[in-house]
C-alpha cells in the first residue's frame, strides 16, 4: 500500500501543487509554518475523511478560496485507485472514488490506510479520555467499515438527544422522544463497545511487546473502560444492549437535570498502566512518550496483520521530540512500508535513506529530489 501522487488545490496554504511520492521514504523539509504538516494532513484526510487539526473542513480552504481539492492516486491490495475530496465553504465535503461520487464517508474510509504520529500524540497518555477515544476510532474506522457506520450513526443520535435534553426545559414535550433515542443509542452503542473491546485487547498485547523491546525491565498493560453496568464488553451485543438500557433508564432523572447524555460509549476510555500503576499519574515523561510510541507502532503492526500491507506512516516532526535511542528505535521499526516524514532540515535524510526529498516554502515546492 502506498500513495503514488498527491495533488492539492487551494488546500491550506497550497494554491496548486503536485507531489510524486516514493513508495518508501519521503522526507518533507522546510522551516516552521511553510506547509509541511498541511501536506501530511491532506494525506491523512484521504483515509479518515477528516482534517486532524480541525473539526471544520472549511478551515482547510486556502484564504480567499471558496473550494479546495485533495486528489490522491494510490495502490492498495495490488489495485490502483483514485480518490478526490472536494471541500467547500458553502456545502458538505464531496468524495469521489475512481471518478464516482460516494454517498457516505464510511464507504471509503480505510481504502487507503494511514497511521499519523504528531508531537501532540506524545501526550496521549496524559490527555483527556476524548483523545484516546479518537485514537481508537481513527484506527477502527479504517479497519472495520461497519464500525465507521455505527460510529457515524451513534454520533448523530447523541447530537440529537443532547439537543432534546438541552432544550427540554423550555419545551418539555421534547422529552417524549427521550426513550426512543436512548433505545437506539443503546443498540448502536453495544456494537461500538464490542468492536472497541476486541481491538483494545489486540492493541494492548502488541503495544506491550513493542514497549518491552524499548524498556525490557518495565511492563505496559492497560484496560478498556466503558459503562459501569456492562459486565462483559466481549459479551453478545444483545446482552450489552440490555445492560446499557438498564443503566440509562435508571439515570433518566439525572440526565434531564444535567441536560446531557451521562453514559454510553461516548464516555469510554483506555487506561494505560506501567508495572500495574497508572502511567498517566506515575509515569515519567520518558515513560509516557514510550507508551505512546508503543501504541502507535502497535497500531501499524495491527494494520499489517489485517491486510498483509503496512499503512502509510505519517510522522509530523516527531523525531525531533525523541531522544537518540528512541529515534533509532523508530527508524529501525519502520524500514518496511511507505513513510512521509517532516523535519526542519534535511540532514536526517542520510539516516533515513530517503527515496524522495521535498523542500517546502510558503506552500510551494522549492525543490524536489529523487
Amino acid at each position: 500500500m502506498h500513495l503514488k501522487t498527491l495533488k492539492l488545490q487551494n488546500f491550506r496554504n497550497y494554491e496548486d501543487e503536485s507531489f510524486a511520492l516514493d513508495p518508501a521514504v519521503n522526507l518533507i523539509c522546510g522551516e516552521n509554518g511553510q506547509g509541511k504538516t498541511n501536506l501530511l494532513e491532506a494525506a491523512a484526510a484521504c483515509s479518515t475523511m477528516r482534517l486532524f487539526r480541525t473539526a471544520q473542513k472549511k478551515e482547510g480552504l486556502r484564504f480567499g478560496a471558496d473550494d479546495a481539492r485533495i486528489c490522491a492516486e494510490f495502490e492498495a491490495q495490488g489495485r490502483d485507485h483514485t480518490l478526490e475530496l472536494r471541500l467547500s465553504r458553502l456545502k458538505a465535503m464531496e468524495i469521489y472514488k475512481n471518478g464516482v461520487r460516494q454517498k457516505r464517508q464510511s464507504d471509503v474510509q480505510g481504502l487507503l490506510k494511514t497511521v499519523l504520529f504528531c508531537p501532540e500524540d506524545l501526550m496521549l497518555v496524559r490527555a483527556g479520555a476524548a483523545a484516546r477515544r479518537r485514537f481508537l476510532d481513527t484506527a477502527l474506522c479504517q479497519l472495520r467499515p461497519n464500525y465507521a457506520r455505527y460510529l457515524e450513526e451513534y454520533n448523530r443520535l447523541h447530537e440529537h438527544k443532547t439537543r432534546i435534553l438541552r432544550d427540554s426545559e423550555e419545551k418539555p414535550s421534547l422529552l417524549s422522544m427521550w426513550e426512543d433515542f436512548s433505545l437506539r443509542m443503546a443498540r448502536i452503542g453495544a456494537q461500538i463497545i464490542r468492536y472497541r473491546a476486541y481491538y483494545c485487547r489486540k492493541l494492548l498485547s502488541a503495544a506491550a511487546a513493542v514497549y518491552s523491546d524499548i524498556a525490557p525491565h518495565e511492563t505496559l498493560s492497560g484496560e478498556y473502560r466503558t459503562v459501569s453496568s456492562v459486565s462483559d464488553p466481549f459479551a453478545p451485543a444483545q446482552q450489552i444492549e440490555r445492560e446499557l438500557i438498564d443503566h440509562v433508564f435508571r439515570h433518566k432523572a439525572a440526565e434531564i437535570a444535567a441536560k446531557s447524555c451521562l453514559s454510553g460509549p461516548h464516555k469510554d476510555d483506555l487506561e494505560l498502566m506501567l508495572d500495574g500503576r497508572s502511567a498517566a499519574s506515575f509515569g515519567s515523561q520518558g515513560q509516557v512518550r514510550t507508551c505512546t510510541l508503543s501504541l502507535k507502532l502497535a497500531e501499524r503492526e495491527l494494520f499489517f496483520d489485517e491486510d498483509g500491507e503496512y499503512p502509510v506512516l505519517l510522522l509530523d516532526d516527531v523525531l525531533s521530540e525523541l531522544d537518540r535511542r528512541r529515534q533509532d528505535f523508530v527508524l529501525n521499526r519502520i524500514a518496511a512500508g511507505q513513510v512521509m516524514i517532516t523535519c526542519c532540515e534535511d540532514g536526517i535524510s542520510e539516516k533515513l535513506r530517503a527515496g524522495a526529498v521535498f523542500h517546502i516554502q510558503n506552500g510551494k515546492k522549492s525543490a524536489e529530489t529523487h
